[in-house]
């Protein structure tokens, strides 16, 4: 067996903006194997400022994962657990080389074009205009529920935007997930909760930064609005860390982005933990392009998840992968008469 890494830089369609700032491009690196003339690819989603592994040493550690791929999967997953994003890629590249076809490593009635999964439509940070355009098409393409950035712009500025949406959409109409990415400060943090939650929201992801055990826990005891954690799970590589993590916090949800948390093998052990400690989840994508987004869109599938979830970022690239994915009604489909074009 063989194996090589490649690096591609997706262009964004839109300038796209976070509390983290504003995102053009994303490099998407892919693990390649190749054994008797059949072929296997994995996307390792690492995002730059982000992962746990975004570090010096991260194309290092592909050269070595690469020069070393003899070693085997289960070998190479266990000496990688400072590096969720590659464990990932190895673990869909050896799927994708056992498969019959590289590109549907979990057959299901999705994979058939038989069954999507419902999505929400995701709305970035701007000016009241931009995010207002967003929203309009995102209802015209058939959204039941948007998720909007927030934390960026004046709070304000923020809460009459989705006021203005509540007084035209009501929460049976459309659901509203908002996503501050940390960007609020637990002193007043509360009193946002409290004014975001009459507006009939879904849930807030990470109202707060990372590492505020006490003040999460708090917020999550209080807030009339339900909370979900996303980058508190970063880092967080054991069991019994796990454990502790939602035991203290006990949040509303988590957010699984497999990328960010050892691919499907870390996705299982906090669903199995979540689930045991009455904690709901949804599965994200991390920004990968459609090799990574087609992979863990398959693995969520096998969930049977009835949240939508936040698998629709596919189209933010101009120089994406050519794929079977598309966008129908606020689903994601796979339309298997489509064809992958992976020549980079």
């Amino acid at each position: 067996m063989k194996a090589h890494y490649k690096k591609h830089i997706l262009e964004f369609k839109t300038p796209s903006g976070t509390s983290r700032g504003i995102l053009k491009t994303k490099e998407a690196w892919f693990i390649v194997l190749e054994n008797n003339g059949e072929f296997g690819v994995g996307e390792c989603g690492m995002l730059r400022g982000l992962s746990i592994d975004d570090r010096p040493d991260f194309e290092q550690t592909l050269q070595w994962v690469c020069a070393n791929i003899h070693l085997g999967e289960q070998h190479l997953y266990d000496a990688l657990t400072e590096f969720p994003s590659i464990q990932m890629g190895l673990e869909i590249a050896f799927k994708s080389l056992a498969a019959p076809d590289p590109f549907q490593i979990y057959p299901s009635a999705f994979t058939k074009g038989e069954a999507s999964i419902a999505i929400n439509g995701l709305i970035w940070m701007g000016d009241k205009a931009f995010m207002s355009k967003q929203i309009t098409t995102k209802l015209n393409e058939g959204f039941g529920c948007i998720k909007m950035k927030i934390g960026a712009i004046n709070f304000d500025t923020e809460l009459s935007l989705l006021k203005s949406i509540r007084q035209e959409f009501s929460a049976s109409e459309i659901e509203i997930r908002v996503d501050a990415n940390g960007a609020f400060d637990p002193k007043n943090a509360l009193e946002k909760l409290k004014q975001l939650s009459d507006l009939d929201l879904h849930s807030i992801e990470q109202p707060i930064a990372v590492k505020k055990w006490d003040q999460m826990s708090y917020l999550c005891e209080k807030s009339p609005l339900d909370i979900a954690l996303d980058e508190e799970l970063i880092g967080v590589f054991s069991n019994q860390s796990k454990q502790a993590l939602l035991q203290h916090i006990k949040p509303q949800y988590i957010i699984l982005k497999p990328s960010f948390i050892g691919g499907f093998k870390g996705s299982d052990s906090w669903i199995e933990l979540s689930q045991a400690n009455n904690i709901q989840w949804w599965i994200t994508s991390a920004l990968e392009s459609n090799v990574g987004l087609n992979a863990i869109s398959q693995y969520t599938f096998t969930k049977n998840s009835t949240l939508p979830q936040g698998l629709g970022t596919g189209s933010l690239y101009t120089n994406n992968i050519a794929s079977a994915l598309q966008i129908t009604k606020g689903t994601l489909c796979y339309n298997p008469t489509k064809k992958w074009n992976f020549n980079l």
